[in-house]
């Protein structure tokens, strides 16, 4: 009978074991990671509307080469945006009020040669490496907040963008723990704007009252 065999999980678990044990090596004798391939917050603006409090924000940071040689050999790489927002209370720890996360799934395609981003069930694809770390480090209009009480200003949005190396395999985590070239990771308190005052209310104008007929007295002069 023709087929293909599954591979076993152990077999599997040996191969991944091999991988980690590989790039472990090879990061060991690689130079430090350099400050310019660290992560940056290019951008974060928080809005704050009557629907809610959106954000915007862009990241900016590149791949080191052993991120990226795990990357082409198929360990997929997940990245997480995080908002959380928070009323400052004095009297007690801050009340959070809203939170939202999103998470970018990036994964190399060895036979179509291009990098595949789901987020959820989104699901996209991109020719070259630059174009997929802008796809996967910015959103625009991002609700992270229900509406917020006109008369209160009190409130701050706690963001933070990461490679979440928790996702990686088991036997890689044990190697990369705390070393550089994993470490993409920015975080940054802004306060929410506050509300911007209504305008007044104008008071309604007199109406106008109607002329009488010409050379006829008015009427409070005319019971006389």
């Amino acid at each position: 009978m023709s087929g293909t065999m599954a591979t076993p999980a152990w077999a599997q678990r040996r191969q991944m074991l091999r991988l980690g044990l590989g790039l472990l090596a090879v990061g060991a004798s690689a130079p430090a990671l350099s400050a310019s391939s660290g992560a940056a917050l290019a951008t974060l603006d928080v809005r704050r509307l009557d629907e809610g409090v959106e954000i915007d924000f862009a990241v900016q940071f590149a791949l080191s080469t052993i991120v990226e040689e795990a990357l082409h050999k198929g360990v997929p790489l997940t990245f997480v945006a995080q908002a959380e927002v928070y009323r400052y209370r004095w009297y007690w720890r801050d009340e959070r009020v809203g939170r939202e996360s999103r998470s970018w799934r990036l994964t190399w395609q060895p036979l179509t040669r291009n990098y595949r981003v789901a987020l959820g069930a989104f699901v996209q694809s991109h020719a070259t490496l630059d174009d997929t770390l802008v796809a996967i480090s910015r959103a625009v209009g991002w609700r992270v907040a229900p509406r917020l009480p006109l008369d209160e200003d009190r409130y701050y949005v706690d963001f933070s963008y990461r490679l979440d190396t928790s996702l990686l395999p088991r036997p890689m985590q044990f190697g990369i723990a705390g070393a550089s070239d994993w470490q993409i990771a920015v975080e940054r308190s802004v306060p929410v704007p506050a509300p911007e005052p209504r305008p007044a209310r104008r008071a309604p104008e007199p109406a106008a009252s109607s002329p009488g007929r010409e050379g006829a007295p008015p009427a409070a002069e005319a019971t006389k």
